[in-house]
């Protein structure tokens, strides 16, 4: 009796959050899920019922299509970059040298203020036109003409995946820094006493210690990549056509500035569920990863 006493006083701590939760979080999702199957406006109280309309509509709307096929690309590619570039950053950052705690701070300052800041600035540097500080560069040093950096479709593509690393690789190293920080000393020291290369270290002992940080730090990446907004808005504006629009970009466009909450429900109803299974997906493979480094 004692201790189903002392589960309940546990468990009224999570009251707080769990009201929060369901009043921020399940509650919309409800929401959105009935309004997905009316044609509901966002400002009439009178709607209809449509049915399976709004989801058929998705699949016939030009920008959302193309809107995922950028997004999966932007995620995927950003998180492949970001991993490969922040785990050998890390291990720079975490041998020790006279400016080390300075560089930790330069590369970590990227990922300080807003995204939508940065791409503003990066604008600048990409422009397209012959005075953009990168084309500038190219003209001045490597006699380049101008480049379209955020005209051309690859290249814009490219630009913003680019952009989108450099402003957050610096964070995972961090976070890739503070396990790294976790491997006792003494398993290098007994690899290094037994003849093993640096190299072998870094495979047999680091990566598989750092597996659990590689499922974080992924995880965040993807989720974070699928639901990306303000990056690709600020420096194309989803253009050149629909070349680089986010499926955020999509939802409201649909929902607020056309009104079709109806239809916004929907494709948010669906981009739930491609989160949802990728983060599943995703988790399910990196724990099995992290087993077998292990």
């Amino acid at each position: 009796m004692t201790r189903i006493v002392r589960q309940a006083q546990y468990l009224v701590f999570l009251v707080p959050i769990l009201v929060v939760y369901s009043l921020f979080t399940i509650y919309p999702l409800l929401k959105a899920f009935f309004l997905s199957f009316t044609n509901f406006d966002g400002y009439s109280k009178v709607y209809d019922f449509v049915g399976l309309k709004n989801y058929m509509r998705i699949f016939a709307d030009d920008a959302l299509l193309s809107a995922i096929s950028f997004t999966l690309f932007f995620t995927f590619a950003k998180a492949l970059l970001v991993t490969v570039l922040a785990i050998p950053l890390a291990m720079i950052l975490d041998r020790k040298f006279l400016t080390r705690n300075l560089h930790r701070a330069v590369f970590f300052f990227p990922s300080i203020p807003s995204g939508l800041l940065l791409a503003y600035i990066w604008g600048f540097i990409l422009a397209p036109i012959g005075s953009g500080v990168m084309n500038t560069i190219l003209r001045e040093v490597f006699g380049i003409g101008p480049q379209p950096w955020l005209a051309d479709p690859l290249l814009a593509k490219l630009s913003t995946v680019v952009v989108a690393t450099w402003a957050i690789t610096g964070w995972h190293a961090i976070l890739y820094l503070a396990f790294l920080q976790s491997i006792p000393k003494e398993y290098y020291e007994a690899a290094a006493i037994d003849g093993a290369s640096r190299l072998q270290q870094v495979r047999h002992i680091t990566l598989p210690l750092l597996a659990p940080a590689m499922t974080i730090s992924v995880m965040l990446l993807l989720t974070g990549g699928l639901k990306v907004f303000e990056i690709p808005f600020a420096l194309t504006k989803g253009g050149p056509g629909y070349e680089t629009y986010t499926i955020t970009q999509v939802i409201v466009l649909r929902g607020i500035t056309e009104t079709q909450y109806g239809l916004a429900s929907a494709m948010s109803i669906v981009f739930f569920l491609i989160v949802l299974s990728i983060a599943v997906f995703q988790v399910t493979i990196m724990q099995r990863r992290e087993q077998h480094l292990q």
